[in-house]
């Protein structure tokens, strides 16, 4: 019985251990932290109808094509959860992302947008200057919510009550938003 219970002790450890030491060593398919795509980040996804984007570097889904309408940040936390993208059948899951996943999309040796080089998203002119909300809630103040700037790539903090665009994520951690 005890070999027994260590041979499954061991198993386990295999089947938790392994996975973990392929993420680490950048095995196929997973990004790591280390990984900077120069070519090739971004794939628009054919079971969306193309209207989403798969960013290989960070392993999320974004819109292809953000809403070119405004919300205070309450309004875009709603506006992510009740967002179906692919046309009828479409797919839902979407949420804001957190100020460290907006963030990755900054490239700032580029400018209107500060988006990297080659990125496969649709933003109107007014977009590519605008400021995007974030899900994350400033720590010292809850009425203040951190958005990304994409004229200059810039992140700052906003006031929750102004409108301000939003580009929804799918996959990822995520976290939930705090309306004071």
């Amino acid at each position: 019985m005890r070999r027994l219970c260590s041979a499954l002790t061991a198993m386990a450890l295999l089947v938790i251990f392994v996975p973990t030491a392929a993420l680490a060593a950048g095995a196929s398919g997973f990004p790591t932290w280390s990984s900077k795509f120069t070519k090739g980040r971004f794939t628009v996804l054919p079971l969306f109808n193309n209207k989403a984007v798969f960013d290989k570097e960070t392993g999320l889904v974004w819109e292809q094509s953000p809403s070119t309408g405004t919300f205070t940040w309450f309004n875009a936390l709603t506006r992510c959860y009740q967002l179906e993208v692919g046309g009828p059948g479409g797919r839902k899951g979407w949420r804001l992302p957190t100020i460290e996943e907006l963030a990755t999309l900054v490239d700032t040796s580029n400018s209107s947008p500060a988006l990297p080089s080659g990125h496969p998203f649709t933003l109107t002119s007014a977009q590519e200057d605008a400021s995007y909300w974030s899900a994350t809630t400033f720590a010292s103040d809850s009425i203040i919510a951190w958005r990304v700037r994409f004229s200059d790539g810039v992140v700052d903090t906003f006031s929750k009550t102004i409108d301000v665009l939003v580009w929804c994520v799918r996959g990822g951690q995520g976290i939930d938003g705090v309306q004071p």
